[in-house]
């Protein structure tokens, strides 16, 4: 083996720190699912029931949601509870021609002695969590019931889930999402999974080990003395939900989570609006980190919840280590040339192959069975996840970024279509528009052709698929988003209305 300068050494060294730090993120997933299989079966069932069922206020935050606004109004409208018990609240900071579609909406359901209330801001100050502050101080009852605007509640949902708030420490009670669209595009199979992941294994194990888990902004119920000990809605951050979720946690209130309770939704079947979902999401959860984490480390709390809290807000630290690793991949294939095989396979391949590959399978395979009968049939799927995990590190990797170093951006909403699981058609008037990501993406496909054919030249060909992940996916992802904004404006139909 020829000896090795100080700029390869150190080369060497940046990317086995950055295997370490991801293994170590890897290893955490893998406890998370130890978690969700060890408390899976615990029952969680209402301490008692409602002798007279409590007052109700359903919020829907809405901005700009022509093609879905009218079904998430119709839909709410059909809730199976007491009408001298429910009050509805159309919280729309519109600025096209939503406004009219959710007015005409709110006057059918007026017209059949629903109470339900318009409520237009000329101004978006604070966005979502300002139009949920702005609706608040004029909600009628103490439980709020909060639904973004592609969710489609079932009739049953309140009669399911409101005799949780009977236990006087519960604070809020998040159900699980499900996914209307699921078999919409390859893209919609992988992001259900990616989310069934989150919300089956994760929110399981957190809630029902002891640990924080948050509010995910919709499909919940808050009792509203909990939202105002933590300090009420702050805009400070894109994750409103999950700020709120860590300080009323603080404040003593307890969460529970309902994984058998599903509430649908609507997924971005566009990847510049799925992207741009991502975006808000990382950044978001950087900031709570930089606001949340020191006072979790200061407050009494068992060690089990302050790391497992810090794991939580700080994993998306781990889009720039991957895009690092990426950047560095040719040079460390280059070296590797004069490494014995079995150093450069065993010593730094073998635990990111472990932790990302093994991890990642085990860990949404399980949320796949817990929920589908079909479930091996998103093994195939896998690769494709994967590939598609590791595209976006450029995209998630900039929003890091700008949450690291205060960058303030607005809240960027994610464009709904009325896309459902009975057609293909979507609306086109939100599509997404290209970004400079897109190109890099595209570069970064380019620049792994270069890795695999020097991977291939040194005959390291066991490492070529782990490479081809890579590749496939920045290709697969900057394609995609430089073609998809086109077909979607020019090729696609308009949703139709939704008749109440």
């Amino acid at each position: 083996m020829d000896a090795l300068s100080t700029t390869q050494i150190t080369i060497l060294g940046v990317y086995c720190g950055i295997v370490a730090v991801l293994s170590l993120y890897g290893f955490h997933r893998w406890h998370n699912l130890r978690l969700y299989l060890r408390h899976r079966h615990d029952q969680q069932a209402p301490a008692g029931r409602f002798d007279e069922l409590p007052a109700v206020t359903v919020q829907l935050p809405i901005f700009n949601e022509f093609h879905v606004v009218e079904r998430l109004i119709s839909t709410v409208g059909r809730l199976d509870y007491p009408r001298d018990r429910l009050q509805i609240q159309v919280l729309d900071d519109s600025t096209d021609e939503t406004q009219g579609r959710a007015r005409a909406a709110v006057e059918r359901l007026q017209a059949q002695r629903i109470d339900i209330d318009y409520v237009h801001r000329d101004h978006r100050h604070g966005y979502k969590a300002g139009a949920l502050d702005h609706g608040l101080k004029m909600a009628k009852h103490d439980l709020i019931f909060i639904l973004d605007a592609d969710f489609v509640p079932p009739a049953d949902v309140l009669q399911r889930v409101i005799h949780h708030f009977t236990d006087a420490e519960i604070g809020m009670v998040q159900m699980r999402w499900g996914h209307i669209n699921r078999h919409h595009s390859l893209l919609t199979r992988i992001q259900s999974i990616f989310l069934d992941g989150h919300l089956v294994i994760e929110h399981t194990a957190r809630s029902r080990s002891g640990r924080f888990f948050n509010f995910n902004g919709t499909a919940g119920i808050w009792r509203r003395q909990a939202i105002d000990d933590a300090g009420g809605w702050e805009h400070d951050t894109l994750t409103e939900d999950l700020d709120l979720s860590f300080r009323s946690q603080l404040a003593g209130w307890r969460f529970r989570y309902l994984p058998d309770v599903e509430v649908p939704a609507e997924l971005p079947v566009e990847i510049n609006a799925f992207k741009s979902q991502q975006h808000r999401w990382t950044k978001g959860a950087v900031q709570t980190a930089k606001k949340i984490l020191p006072r979790v480390w200061k407050a009494p709390l068992p060690l089990k919840v302050k790391v497992e809290a810090t794991f939580h807000l700080t994993a998306n630290s781990s889009h720039i280590l991957i895009l690092a690793m990426a950047i560095l991949m040719l040079p460390v294939v280059s070296i590797r040339e004069l490494i014995p095989w079995h150093q450069r396979f065993f010593i730094i391949d073998l635990p990111l192959f472990s932790m990302a590959t093994m991890a990642v399978s085990g860990f949404y395979l399980a949320s796949q069975r817990a929920l589908y009968e079909d479930w091996s049939t998103s093994i195939k799927y896998l690769p494709v996840l994967m590939a598609i995990g590791i595209s976006l590190c450029v995209n998630n990797a900039r929003a890091v970024a700008e949450g690291l170093i205060g960058y303030q951006t607005g809240f960027h909403r994610t464009p709904k279509y009325g896309a459902t699981g009975q057609t293909r058609a979507v609306g086109a008037k939100y599509a997404g528009a290209k970004t400079i990501i897109a190109a890099i993406e595209l570069l970064m496909a380019g620049y792994f052709v270069l890795v695999i054919a020097k991977a291939w030249a040194i005959e390291m060909y066991a490492g070529i698929p782990f490479l081809m992940l890579f590749h496939t996916g920045f290709l697969y992802t900057g394609a995609l988003s430089g073609l998809q904004p086109f077909f979607t404006k020019h090729w696609l139909r308009p949703a139709r209305a939704i008749p109440a």
